[in-house]
């Protein structure tokens, strides 16, 4: 480089360039900290361990959220026969509740038996096999995204019932939200759990409060409390329903109702988030949740009926006497409208926190995904890259996975609830039920071997439980598939079956890959160094690139070291021939020739013909590389080498060594603060 390389920075520095560079890294790596904070250690993953307090809000909040639209849902159906058909509501939701303290039952098993967080994936791949395994993998994967969709869509509907300007724009403001929850995951699981806290515990009072002092206006002040819908006329969609119909539509109703259960099973795949003893304070999340979930879904349900709340799929065709321009708000601000009549901050609260924990209701996916997609790609049905820890020790590829996958449920779906849920609880539901099947073989696989009267006797009770659980869960699982197929459900199960057969393939090419190097190794045995290493240095010109290529080559002592250049013009060639027979240098130039003025074709059939004498000769290939410090400087070199590089790799016993000569723009590299990559953290690259 010569006695002016140090007044390159100076002179840099004149331009103004080096500083401009380094202000953008030193901004880049700003605003990268203030979105997630400082990096953690490997050794403080221990540091992100849950208690209860803070595990319900996170695990939970799926599963206590879903009262805010579940019953909603269960009206909404009932609509379509008009208002006769509202007296099935209550017995609907108390049918929903008792699937649900099921399979609560259920799970307590569950998490007992199995606490290293796999949940039904684990379960089903142990006692069904990986096939079953990955049906329930594909399921839940799908069905988290789902809940990410419709728990935001959701949200902005209830938001926009008090504020009519975000239910205009709900699809932005849901895609904004998911990615604000993003940045929080993004942060860490314990402080996006301590922020949760709040909202979710707020809601959870918030809700209790409503509701107790509803019931107390009606049946102990003895209020006649009416919503605003109760004066409204109902009219059916297609006239009187009777018959199978009848039927039908409370199967379906019974159905969306059911969207109650989902985030169950994320705390199954969380239990390795819970502080010691985790399976037992995982199962006592369980146990609060869904008392805390029965309870509300069964409250509102009643306290809706009870003020004649009138909900319609269609309100402009449907709900006869309504004004013109009616806004229908949603069961949930209806129902605060009324029991805090009088009192606008009450209704505010609750439509405000119910949004909010709707909003955050979506962490139980980015808590319970990322976890999923790390097993699998354990298990090679994924890539490597989800199971690679960020600077938070969160797996961010798979946050930012599920984030992409939500905002595309919702943009594609106009963030409309109704027609999400279509396409939700299928996936559950399949996990749920194969899950229960798995813990019945397991329960009895251990009864043959087992011969302690205590443990079998509680063996044998849970895998009764576990029994019940099944049978609950398959027959809401026929009923779901039945009365939602047409109306989006088989969107679903195409993404699973598509998410099924990508993993299979992924899983196949990496059994393929370690078949193929151990059947290698099996041939070769030990590895054997080859006999001789011919080396060969690329010349295009004779410059300080070229010479300091032939040092290196020289100095990797080749058995046979020659050096070529590429006949692409005839004075060019010659000029370069003579230059190198002067000077000093003892290593043998080489023309070859190119007919068509080409230079990547010669150089592979040279290379090819020296392989192909000598078979156990390894070929080693020396190309002079320009490190360029602007990107439009890598457009006017090095294109030759590159397409050259490629086509070698593909070689067999062939070497490619690249061998660098800086140019002057590069030393403004110097001045950038070195920058972490994904997966250094968990590949222990870094302090």
């Amino acid at each position: 480089m010569g006695a002016d390389d140090d007044r390159i920075p100076e002179r840099y520095s004149q331009t103004g360039l080096g500083l401009l560079l380094a202000l953008v890294s030193k901004l880049s790596t700003a605003a990268r900290r203030l979105v997630l904070g400082q990096p953690f250690r490997s050794d403080k993953l221990s540091h992100t361990l849950l208690p209860k307090r803070i595990a319900l809000p996170v695990f939970a909040s799926d599963a206590m959220s879903s009262v805010a639209y579940a019953p909603e849902e269960i009206f909404l159906v009932l609509s379509v026969a008009g208002l006769s058909a509202y007296a099935m509501a209550p017995w609907i939701g108390v049918a929903v509740a008792l699937v649900m303290l099921v399979v609560v039952a259920s799970y307590r098993q569950n998490v007992h038996a199995y606490p290293s967080g796999g949940g039904d994936y684990e379960v089903v791949t142990t006692n069904l096999g990986p096939t079953a395994g990955l049906t329930v993998a594909s399921a839940l994967l799908v069905d988290y995204v789902l809940t990410v969709a419709v728990s935001m869509a959701s949200a902005m509907s209830n938001i926009g019932s008090a504020f009519p300007f975000i239910a205009q724009h709900k699809v932005a403001f849901a895609v904004a939200a998911i990615v604000l929850l993003t940045a929080a995951n993004l942060r860490g699981i314990r402080e996006s759990g301590t922020a949760f806290a709040i909202p979710t515990y707020a809601f959870i009072v918030g809700m209790f409060i409503m509701l107790v002092w509803g019931f107390v206006q009606i049946y102990v002040l003895g209020d006649d409390l009416q919503a605003e819908s109760a004066k409204f006329s109902m009219h059916s969609e297609h006239g009187d329903v009777m018959g199978f119909a009848m039927v039908f539509l409370v199967a379906r109703a019974f159905s969306s109702g059911c969207a109650a259960l989902t985030g169950v099973e994320a705390i199954s795949n969380g239990v390795p988030a819970f502080r010691k003893p985790k399976s037992k304070n995982a199962a006592s999340t369980l146990l609060l949740l869904g008392t805390i979930s029965v309870a509300l879904l069964i409250g509102i349900i009643l306290l809706a009926s009870k003020i004649g709340v009138k909900i319609a799929e269609r309100p402009d065709e449907q709900l006869g006497g309504a004004p013109a321009n009616y806004h229908q708000k949603t069961l949930v601000a209806q129902l605060a409208d009324t029991v805090f009549a009088g009192f606008p901050l009450g209704l505010w609260l609750i439509t405000g926190v119910t949004a909010l924990i709707l909003v955050l209701a979506a962490n139980t996916a980015f808590n319970g995904f990322p976890v999923l997609g790390s097993i699998l790609a354990q298990d090679r049905f994924l890539p490597r890259q989800l199971h690679t820890r960020g600077d938070r020790l969160a797996f961010s590829n798979g946050i930012l996975f599920l984030a992409a996958a939500a905002i595309a449920f919702v943009v594609a779906f106009n963030a409309e609830v109704t027609a999400l849920i279509q396409l939700y609880i299928v996936g559950v539901f399949v996990s749920f039920t194969l899950s229960q099947i798995g813990m019945v073989r397991h329960w009895t696989r251990h009864l043959r071997t087992e011969t302690d009267p205590r443990v079998r006797r509680h063996m044998m009770r849970s895998r009764v439980i576990n029994t019940i659980g099944f049978l609950a869960t398959g027959a809401v699982l026929i009923v779901v598939l039945v009365t939602k197929f047409v109306a989006g459900a088989w969107i679903a199960i195409l993404a699973m079956t598509s998410l099924f057969i990508l993993m299979k393939a992924i899983h196949k090419h990496y059994d393929t890959v370690a078949r193929e190097l151990a059947e290698q190794e099996a041939e070769q045995g030990e590895v054997v160094l080859p006999s001789r290493n011919h080396a060969v240095v690329l010349v295009s010109k004779l410059h300080m690139p070229t010479l300091r290529a032939l040092s290196y080559a020289r100095a990797t002592r080749p058995d046979v070291l020659e050096a070529i250049t590429v006949n692409v013009d005839d004075s060019e060639t010659r000029q370069l021939v003579h230059k190198w027979e002067d000077s000093d240098i003892t290593v043998p130039l080489k023309v070859v020739a190119s007919p068509y003025r080409e230079v990547t074709r010669p150089v592979l059939d040279y290379v090819k013909r020296i392989s192909k004498e000598a078979p156990r000769t390894v070929v080693t290939v020396f190309i002079p590389e320009y490190v360029v410090g602007h990107w439009w400087e890598q457009v006017l070199h090095n294109q030759s080498a590159l397409r050259l590089k490629g086509r070698l790799l593909f070689m067999p016993n062939v070497m490619v060594t690249s061998v660098p000569w800086q140019l002057n723009s590069s030393e403004r590299v110097h001045d950038l603060e070195a920058q972490s990559a994904p997966g250094d953290v968990r590949r222990g690259f870094l302090e």
